[in-house]
């Protein structure tokens, strides 16, 4: 029987959708990060439940043929990436099972799967960075949160973002350190510095550094012109004001201290302004791939596409030159400024954005008579609420196209659409985050009898 702090032998068989390998001891599942499926190992375990357990490796007795060399010093330990030691082919056919199970398993549905949008850098890929600030012998560090905790395990260099991130965040602490800026604590509420939050255009390379703190100090506009006079690509600096004591990163009161408030990129061939708030997908390569996969199912020649959960527009803007008329609906007003500064900067006119949750737009649209041929969702991780499910079915669309971060509540909604109407005809997993478990899907829904 396993006991907590007990020693076992297992092989790993399978990993969960979190990444942790599936091992099995007493008849009972025990699940073990940083494995793969083909390790023997001697585990120790940590915790235990009625019919599964926790664990960490204490032996790798026989590595499985899935695993690679280790090129990153605070790898498992980072909280960040959860299958580094595992090969990207391995990683890519993980994710198609991933969400393959979700979909038959959860949603038991049995559409056509494509094969995954892979990533063509799996490195070096991230366009936005947020590290909290902390101290680390004494001085000003910045790094990512551990596992399960808010314990900083400092970074100088996170292999998935660019390089010239690593050298700014360098180059901040120490500016910190020569300024005396204090270090935000969590338990006290003293102190200023909180994170800092970088974004950079992909095609651009233009560079907004984010200052987050819980209150201003007199040392942030100097920080701010050395930060811009060392690195030219940076074209923006934002302070950001939280003075709450919250986990959300982003306060709402920002001033900018070099610059414009945002950057801009080009996504599909758009030009796009990206500011600190906004919505922006992260790997903008992968991005574009799942676009243009959206778009193919979407076929938008001459429709109306209602846009739900636009962000700032990029999804929609991307197909507006084929459709007749463009709707995007956006909560959070800096993204729906965005996304109408984005329509004006590509001479897009035939685009509407309305400031509103997803039923609450639905109702305004169905009252007004809107009745869209395409919608496209792009909900959160938590997927799309009943309310929102049913309004939207209620327009009657030919064609429905889901982009979700999580196929498990993607598959979830699709059997909602299902008893709605709509029918679950393909599905394809994208690898915008690789290296770590996250897996995204674009689904084509298409409405019975039509």
């Amino acid at each position: 029987m396993l006991r907590k702090n007990g020693i076992a032998q297992i092989e790993i068989t399978s990993l969960t959708s979190e990444g942790y390998g599936v091992g099995r001891a007493d008849g009972m599942a025990v699940f073990v990060p940083f494995t793969a499926p083909g390790d023997l190992l001697r585990c120790r375990i940590l915790k235990v439940k009625s019919s599964y357990a926790y664990a960490k490796t204490e032996e790798l007795i026989r590595p499985s043929e899935l695993r690679v060399s280790q090129d990153c010093p605070v790898y498992g330990k980072c909280g960040g990436c959860s299958l580094r030691h595992i090969s990207y082919d391995a990683q890519l056919k993980y994710k198609e099972k991933t969400v393959y199970d979700a979909f038959t398993r959860i949603g038991k549905l049995h559409p056509k799967f494509l094969p995954i949008i892979h990533n063509d850098s799996p490195d070096r890929y991230r366009n936005k960075l947020q590290m909290p600030a902390g101290v680390s012998d004494g001085r000003t560090a910045f790094g990512f949160y551990a596992f399960h905790s808010h314990r900083i395990v400092p970074c100088s260099d996170c292999r998935l973002q660019p390089e010239i991130f690593a050298k700014i965040l360098n180059r901040l602490a120490a500016l910190c350190d020569e300024h005396n800026v204090p270090i935000y604590d969590e338990s006290t509420g003293k102190g200023a510095l909180r994170h800092a939050y970088l974004r950079k255009g992909h095609h651009s390379g233009e560079i907004c550094v984010c200052l987050v703190s819980a209150r201003p100090h007199r040392s942030y506009n100097g920080i701010a012109l050395q930060i811009v006079r060392e690195f030219p690509a940076v074209t923006s600096v934002v302070l950001n004001l939280n003075p709450s004591d919250t986990n959300v990163i982003l306060g709402e009161r920002e001033e900018v201290l070099y610059g414009q408030p945002c950057i801009t990129d080009t996504m599909c061939g758009k030009t796009v302004y990206i500011a600190p708030k906004a919505f922006y997908q992260v790997n903008t390569p992968v991005a574009e791939k799942i676009y243009r996969q959206a778009a193919e199912f979407a076929e938008p020649d001459g429709m109306t596409v209602l846009d739900l959960y636009c962000g700032a527009g990029t999804i929609g803007l991307s197909m507006a030159d084929r459709a007749k008329k463009l709707i995007g609906v956006e909560i959070v007003p800096d993204a729906v400024e965005n996304a109408r500064k984005n329509a004006a900067a590509n001479g897009i006119s035939n685009a509407e954005f309305i400031c509103a949750d997803a039923a609450a737009a639905a109702k305004e649209l169905n009252a007004r008579g809107v009745r869209p041929d395409v919608i496209i969702i792009d909900p959160p991780r938590k997927g799309c609420t009943a309310a929102a499910a049913k309004e939207i079915a209620a327009f009657g669309a030919k064609r429905i196209v889901m982009i979700s971060c999580n196929p498990a509540t993607a598959a979830r909604d699709c059997a909602c659409f299902e008893q709605l109407g709509y029918r679950t005809e393909t599905v394809a997993a994208a690898d915008m985050f690789s290296n770590t478990g996250h897996v995204e899907c674009v689904v084509l829904m298409s409405r019975w009898n039509t």
